[in-house]
């Protein structure tokens, strides 16, 4: 359990030090992500960009196993 904690904690660490080059990533604004604004009010709801989070992090978790 303290390996899991440990290497957890270094992967946030390491997500807030490369944090300003992960912004300038296309993240979030792929071709595909639903993005719809009203007024005054505006829904975003990025399933592109979940898709192929959710594809990355198979592949990574499939190569470590």
């Amino acid at each position: 359990m303290q390996k899991v904690l440990i290497t957890l904690g270094i992967c946030i660490l390491l997500l807030g030090i490369l944090f300003p080059i992960i912004k300038k990533l296309p993240f979030g604004r792929l071709p595909g992500d639903i993005f719809i604004q009203s007024g005054n009010t505006s829904f975003f709801f990025p399933i592109v960009t979940c898709i192929l989070i959710s594809i990355i992090l198979t592949v990574g978790f499939n190569i470590f196993k």
